[in-house]
């Protein structure tokens, strides 16, 4: 079967585990749920405009805008109107990057600390970040090229972001938080609202209520995003797409399709081709 031009391309190499890239031709072909990702991730609007949407902020973007998610930020970014809109998105693991930054002095320890730029509007970084993608998709480019940009590129951005106004976001109660990582412990099982209640003496309303102003999200939908997260990681090693999703904990393969089409905008298949086809590109230039 030939793809659609329109398809959405990722790219991920198994040499390079700790970033992906994601490029798409159409952006009203694909439609965002609100959604997070474990990694720090950056994108690139190449045509068109859309609107960001950043925890509780709405920002309006358009060709040569970069707009940044720090781990686990909700976020969504959709066409306006079904006007034509382009793309690249760039994930890079949040361990990996944190070494990065703390070899470059800008922690203090190596532990993650979020960014706090939502959006960088400067042609000069726009410019090096199509340079970078160019140069992942290039299949004739060597694995130490692709991984020396990278290097380079990411350096030098998180210096600039280090210079960015810092805007401070309300600490999360520690109850919240211990409700988070319970979920995130349990996502392969039924999490009951009532289980989360008495693990944290919250009323239902409040419990719903609260947690969705610190993370973005309902309990339900928390644990969903964290399921599609899980299958994710199955389809890029390879697990066949039924299993994936009982391994992430949905109840059968078509429950799994839906969610992880409104939260990744692509098919698991799309979605696990990708890393099939990568690992095909890696064992021929071994």
């Amino acid at each position: 079967m030939i793809a659609s031009s329109f398809s959405p391309i990722f790219w991920r190499d198994e040499r390079m585990p700790h970033v992906e890239l994601r490029k798409v031709a159409d952006g009203r072909q694909v439609c965002y749920a609100l959604h997070s990702h474990p990694h720090w991730s950056l994108g690139a609007i190449t045509s068109g405009a859309s609107t960001f949407r950043y925890r509780d902020n709405h920002f309006p973007v358009s060709a040569g805008d970069l707009v940044t998610m720090n781990p686990e930020w909700a976020h969504a970014c959709n066409p306006i109107d079904n006007r034509p809109w382009s793309y690249l998105m760039m994930y890079v693991d949040t361990q990996w990057l944190t070494n990065l930054r703390f070899q470059a002095g800008l922690l203090p320890t190596p532990a993650w600390q979020d960014l706090h730029t939502a959006v960088l509007s400067d042609s000069r970084w726009f410019d090096r970040y199509c340079h970078l993608a160019d140069c992942l998709l290039d299949t004739q480019s060597a694995v130490t090229d692709k991984q020396r940009e990278l290097d380079t590129f990411l350096s030098g951005l998180m210096h600039e972001l280090a210079t960015q106004p810092i805007n401070q976001q309300p600490a999360t109660a520690d109850v919240l938080t211990q409700l988070a990582r319970y979920i995130d412990q349990h996502a392969t099982e039924d999490v009951s609202l009532e289980t989360l209640c008495a693990l944290s003496s919250l009323s239902e309303g409040h419990l719903i209520r609260s947690f969705k102003q610190a993370f973005g999200f309902t309990p339900h939908a928390y644990l969903v995003n964290r399921r599609v997260q899980l299958g994710q990681s199955e389809l890029k090693q390879g697990t066949p797409i039924a299993e994936a999703a009982l391994n992430a904990g949905f109840a059968d393969q078509p429950h799994f399709q839906r969610a992880f089409k409104l939260r990744v905008a692509a098919t698991p298949n799309q979605y696990r081709l990708g890393s099939a086809n990568e690992k095909i590109h890696a064992a021929g230039s071994k």
